[in-house]
């Protein structure tokens, strides 16, 4: 995943049919195409909100609203879609009745911050597509090729807004650091979990995670059964 000089992935382009249809929309003023096409000009959450409901932007689209910025999320592949489906199996059924657990929506951190994380774990009563950081347990990104992005600028956008902890599962390693006591732009504790060992998380310390079934095995289901 390629990333600029600030840390954070590219911006994601706009052409200048789009920029009318941003303008059509009431989303900028007559006149902001210019700094819309340079990507100078930066959009809140409500103007990232509108644009999408204005079909110039789609949600399934892989963007995020970062700093004012929309940037262009890396691609999800089949080791980030197989963790994905792993924890949602083994972390939802441990939560019924006690929290959301929501899968890739947005966590609104400020008016120019829109983050969507794999996983965030939610008080009950939060709507599903309005979480805010005063509603969130705990955040679980799986990073593989976008780790230095997951592990980096994006973590401190976490911190910042004092989410009070976030789980960072490592593909490459097949490893879960955990980060807790946000402070400022960076969190205070951190540790790191491997091949056998388990997670609670601070919130839920009765449900436990061992970190070889926090990711699927490199062959499973019908590939492990034809495997030699």
């Amino acid at each position: 995943m390629t990333t600029t000089k600030t840390g954070l992935p590219p911006m994601r382009p706009f052409s200048p049919a789009e920029c009318d249809a941003i303008v059509a929309a009431g989303v900028i003023a007559e006149g902001e195409q210019s700094a819309v096409l340079s990507g100078s000009r930066l959009f809140t959450v409500d103007e990232y909100l509108e644009m999408e409901k204005a079909g110039i932007l789609h949600e399934d689209d892989r963007i995020e609203l970062i700093d004012g910025k929309i940037i262009i999320m890396a691609p999800i592949g089949d080791p980030h879609i197989g963790g994905t489906a792993w924890i949602t199996m083994l972390l939802a059924p441990a939560l019924v009745g006690r929290a959301l657990v929501l899968v890739q929506c947005p966590i609104y951190l400020n008016d120019l911050s829109a983050p969507q994380p794999d996983f965030a774990v939610v008080r009950p009563y939060t709507s599903p597509s309005r979480s805010y950081p005063d509603d969130v347990y705990f955040v679980i990104e799986i990073a593989d090729s976008s780790l230095p992005y997951d592990s980096g600028p994006k973590l401190a956008r976490y911190a910042s807004a004092g989410i009070p902890e976030v789980w960072i599962a490592n593909l490459r390693v097949r490893e879960v650091t955990v980060h807790t006591g946000p402070s400022g732009p960076e969190y205070t504790a951190t540790t790191t979990y491997r091949s056998g060992d388990s997670i609670s998380p601070g919130a839920f310390p009765d449900v436990t995670l061992a970190v070889d079934e926090f990711m699927p095995p490199a062959t499973h289901g019908r590939d492990a059964e034809t495997a030699v």
